[in-house]
């Protein structure tokens, strides 16, 4: 998996939000305010891990201000299935600890 990705989404105190984010994104475009009510996390929380996925390149967004809806990127959607896998795996790990 790319390691942009891998430190982004499971290396980092934003990490659990962030892969909400994505997994919610990945089921059809959402706009911040959508994704906050969605996710129950508040609408500054999720503007600013938006504003870190795209920076990195994981999503990309179409449209204006309030409107303006949030897709993956090819590059996320292109590694979305090793960072499930690297999830499960995690989860896994985590369980055999406790």
């Amino acid at each position: 998996m790319n390691k942009i990705i891998q430190w982004v989404l499971l290396g980092t105190k934003g990490s659990e939000n962030r892969i909400k984010i994505i997994k919610k994104i990945k089921e059809k475009p959402y706009n911040i305010n959508q994704l906050s009510k969605e996710l129950n996390l508040n609408y500054r929380t999720v503007k600013h891990h938006i504003a870190k996925l795209k920076e990195l390149k994981l999503i990309e967004s179409y449209g204006e201000r309030y409107g303006k809806l949030y897709f993956l990127s090819d590059l996320m959607s292109e590694h979305y299935d090793e960072l499930m896998e690297s999830l499960k795996s995690m989860e896994m790990n985590r369980a055999m600890i406790a």
